[in-house]
């Protein structure tokens, strides 16, 4: 596959997992019945399924491998992290203050992961004020 193409749905699937996982988030927070819905309980699922995939498309036709590249080392690590906490503040945390706690920390996970992606550096942006 085109790595332009793939860098396109990767992109897509990126937008559509962070700002699913933001309206899940606000749903959670709201107890909308929203979140009982198949379709918010699947397209997640999917939409990040694609999302690894390409992004293992990409790494192996660039030749760029985490371990290998300090900033993909760096977004495996945020992408755990949110993972974690993504996990805790939309189904495992017992109250609705630690799943706001968990819910914040996963998006500035997510802005973490981003900003490496960006500027391709394991500080991401913050790399310019040091």
């Amino acid at each position: 596959m085109n790595y332009l193409l793939l860098k396109h749905l990767h992109l897509t699937c990126v937008i559509l997992s962070g700002g699913g996982f933001f309206l899940r988030g606000l749903w959670m927070l709201r107890s909308s019945p929203y979140l009982r819905h198949p379709v918010t309980r699947i397209a997640p699922h999917i939409v990040d399924t694609v999302l690894l995939g390409s992004a293992i498309l990409m790494s192996m036709q660039s030749q760029q491998y985490p371990f290998a590249n300090d900033w993909l080392t760096a977004k495996l690590c945020g992408l755990l992290i949110y993972i974690a906490c993504g996990t805790m503040a939309l189904k495992r945390a017992r109250s609705k203050r630690q799943r706001a706690g968990y819910f914040i920390a996963a998006l500035l996970a997510f802005a973490y992961i981003v900003s490496v992606a960006l500027s391709r550096h394991p500080l991401g942006f913050a790399h310019g004020f040091f």
